[in-house]
């Protein structure tokens, strides 16, 4: 059984800071692949990041690379997003997720999902 839980989201001003964090409630998280996603109403989910079992693996969205870092804490079974320079346009529910295989950035690929948290960024 695997449970993801989201916290850090909020309302932050245009170039501002925030940081996600996903705790992982499962026996083999560093076994895991683990990815970040973002969907606002109408659309559909977004991939964001992921990084690999061993946290050196990391990819981005081209519309986040350079603003905003994934990285994971094995020992404490979590992984954030530490997201800088935040736009309006990043405004989104942010899910984590996470499976059992190689790294991918189709959703439909993820098999555990956490229950998302709100980062709205005003302008």
């Amino acid at each position: 059984q695997v449970q993801l839980v989201e916290s850090g989201g909020g309302l932050v001003q245009a170039g501002g800071s925030l940081r996600l964090s996903c705790a992982v409630f499962a026996r083999t998280f560093s076994s895991a692949t683990m990815a970040w996603f973002r969907q606002v109403p109408g659309k559909e989910r977004e991939f964001v990041a992921v990084i690999a079992l061993s946290g050196g693996n990391t990819f981005y969205a081209d519309s986040v690379k350079g603003r905003f870092t994934i990285s994971r804490d094995n020992a404490k079974n979590t992984v954030y997003l530490q997201m800088n320079s935040l736009k309006p346009e990043d405004t989104a529910v942010y899910y984590c997720a996470a499976r059992f295989g190689g790294r991918t950035t189709s959703p439909s690929s993820y098999n555990y999902w956490g229950q998302g948290t709100q980062v709205t960024v005003s302008s």
